[in-house]
């Protein structure tokens, strides 16, 4: 079995990252791996120009950042175990991009990530973050279907 040093795990906080973080976290344990917990907040559209009452482009992302690092530590403190080998990162941007980004930057071995298994119009509209990641990542890619559809 390869050596896993660097377990990359994408989660969006979903039942489909949920599904994916009990094979990522036991992988983890079971090689001795350091677990590394990637969320990517989306670049929001950018309102400057538009009139929005009451809100700020800038208190916007303030806002979903803040938003981003309290949903972290709230899936870390029921998920982690005291004493765990794990680093978060939570960043902005295109979220394949960014999963395969911190990944690389990690020199994880492998990366974690649920799928919802969106099919037909659903999937040709909105597409799917773990087959981009899948098709571009360098990194072999474990996908985690939640059995849900």
């Amino acid at each position: 079995m390869r050596d896993f040093k660097t377990i990359a795990f994408a989660t969006d906080f979903s039942d489909c990252s949920e599904a994916a973080f009990d094979y990522a976290y036991s992988l983890a344990k079971k090689c001795d791996a350091k677990l590394l917990l990637v969320h990517v907040i989306n670049e929001p559209v950018d309102l400057r120009g538009f009139y929005v009452p009451h809100i700020s482009y800038d208190v916007l992302e303030d806002e979903i950042s803040e938003g981003a690092n309290k949903m972290m530590d709230s899936f870390c403190r029921k998920n982690i175990q005291e004493g765990d080998n794990y680093a978060v990162a939570i960043v902005s941007g295109l979220d394949y991009e960014e999963i395969i980004n911190q990944s690389t930057l990690a020199n994880a071995d492998l990366i974690v990530m649920g799928t919802s298994g969106r099919s037909g119009l659903d999937h040709m509209l909105f597409g799917s973050t773990a087959e981009k990641v899948v098709r571009k990542s360098p990194i072999p890619v474990l996908t985690v279907s939640s059995g849900k559809s």
